[in-house]
């Protein structure tokens, strides 16, 4: 991790009173003018010099220096940029190593078993490094037995736990145990994207979290009690890091929250402001105007969590056009209604199959990403079985499959029948099967065409090959291009730039290309 250092001149200059008494000029001609001007100028300021500008110690007390862990999703990601961005612009700085470290935070996640794990052991490992250890995060707000903390349950010589989205608390419990070295001006925070922030992602691209928290009550979910009800950003603030970003060189916008489609209900689509001119808080409104500002760019915009109400139909015009990319991350969980309504999804199963392809009418090109949950309680032989059906005919082009996990404080775990985790299992295989089978029909109808590849990495300015991602890619959860050696000699390529390429052959998830 880069270290990050402030640039703000820690002496201030005294405040120090200065006559304001008018003194007359001469009448005098105009060379002579400025160099009475001149004089004036030096009589008034010279006897203050010493003291306006002391001379800079010749040494620097070493900036209190922060380690820091993000662990989960995206939107957990987004939170360890805001605190980092704060901490960077207060002039504390970055430590590569628990050791190396004046104290240390740690960004847990704690929706399913194995992530609440990791994170405990994240921290205690911190711990034994360490000793001074922060958290937050969704474990964080997480309660343990008798409704005590959790984490202070298992590790109780933290020196602070906070919640979700709490950039304040965290940097409250900081200040409290590592004083910070002076006050903060994000303008001067060194790495960063001016007003976006400091980003954890590659510099070519960048996620952009337009809401928190989520009005959903899903009985498999505890996001809600931890991150509480959907607020949705000011629309001009989202944009203004928007433009931030591509400013700074971002060629991929990742849009990411909770629940994407429904930005803007909860302040009832307000009309906001963006450049003087009025825009409503409305995820429509939004993804054009991302849509305008990456344009001059050339640069890619890619929505995440976008739940499938019928108002998403209006955004298929803007990718058909090349306004935003043809993907859309649709978090469908099951098919069968009955599921479904055990699960408390806002939407409708038996409807699912008609947007889908109405969408892909509209943009025959789209690619739809899904995540499901296999071995629901309840879920029957014939409602699984239903399940594979639809994704057969559906043909969702990247799917991910989760078997139930019972995470504690979920409602679901109260539903009758739950199903042995060995059956979860299997029936989570099988889905993938069928997952797999149609994902691998989709990508060998892409061998031959040419596709825009972002390039993310190209070893030797890529005469060796390299890997990059098309349209059809979000980064880390879906396949990626592999790009062979070029060709043309002279063909380059470099992280963070486009190629075409022509696809010749599929491996597992991903593509095969030869750069052009």
């Amino acid at each position: 991790m880069a270290a990050l250092r402030g640039a703000r001149n820690p002496h201030a200059h005294k405040c120090i009173p200065v006559s304001c008494a008018p003194r007359a000029l001469p009448c005098i001609p105009p060379i002579e003018f400025l160099d009475a001007l001149k004089n004036l100028v030096s009589e008034t300021i010279e006897p203050m010099n010493e003291v306006l500008s002391p001379p800079l110690p010749t040494t620097r007390k070493p900036a209190p220096r922060v380690g820091f862990v993000s662990l989960g999703c995206p939107k957990a990601l987004t939170d360890s940029e805001l605190i980092l961005t704060q901490l960077s612009a207060e002039g504390y700085e970055t430590s590569k190593t628990f050791e190396g470290a004046d104290l240390v935070i740690v960004n847990t996640c704690g929706f399913i078993d194995d992530a609440i794990k990791e994170s405990l052991d994240t921290i205690g490992e911190a711990l034994a490094a360490n000793g001074r250890v922060i958290v937050t995060g969704c474990l964080g707000a997480k309660a343990g037995e008798g409704g005590g903390n959790l984490v202070r349950q298992m590790h109780p010589s933290v020196l602070a736990v906070t919640g979700p989205h709490a950039t304040q608390e965290v940097m409250d419990a900081v200040h409290l145990h590592l004083p910070k070295p002076h006050d903060p001006f994000v303008d001067l925070v060194p790495n960063s994207f001016g007003i976006a922030g400091i980003k954890l992602t590659p510099r070519h691209y960048a996620y952009l979290k337009i809401s928190e928290g989520c009005n959903h009550r899903c009985t498999f979910c505890i996001i809600p009690s931890m991150r509480g009800d959907l607020v949705s950003r000011p629309i001009g603030d989202v944009l203004g890091d928007a433009r931030a970003l591509f400013e700074g060189g971002v060629k991929e916008l990742l849009v990411i929250s909770q629940d994407t489609s429904a930005y803007g209900v909860d302040v009832k689509y307000r009309t906001g402001f963006w450049d003087g001119k009025p825009i409503k808080t409305r995820m429509l409104d939004l993804v054009q105007a991302l849509g305008d500002i990456a344009e001059p760019f050339g640069a890619w915009v890619r929505l995440h969590y976008v739940y499938p109400y019928p108002s998403v139909d209006d955004i298929l015009p803007l990718m058909a056009t090349g306004k935003v990319l043809p993907y859309l991350d649709v978090p469908l969980q099951h098919s069968h209604p009955d599921v479904l309504k055990r699960m408390k999804r806002p939407a409708s199963g038996e409807k699912n199959l008609e947007r889908i392809a109405r969408w892909r009418e509209i943009c025959p090109e789209i690619v739809i990403r899904s995540t499901f949950i296999a071995g629901f309680p309840g879920e029957t032989e014939t409602e699984f079985e239903h399940l594979l059906d639809f994704m057969r005919e559906a043909k969702i082009d990247r799917a991910g499959c989760f078997a139930y996990s019972a995470v504690e404080g979920a409602t679901a775990n109260h539903i009758p029948g739950m199903l042995p985790i060995e059956l979860r299992e299997e029936r989570r295989a099988r889905f993938m099967a069928v997952a797999e089978s149609a994902s691998n029909q989709k990508l060998q109808k892409r061998i031959g065409a040419t596709m825009q590849v972002l390039v993310d990495s190209a070893p030797a300015l890529g005469r060796k090959g390299g890997t990059g991602r098309s349209y059809a890619d979000a980064p880390e959860i879906d396949g990626v291009v592999k790009l062979l050696p070029p060709e043309k000699l002279s063909k380059t390529m470099k992280v963070g730039e486009f190629t075409k390429a022509r696809i010749v052959g599929t491996q597992g998830h991903d593509l095969i290309a030869v750069p052009i």
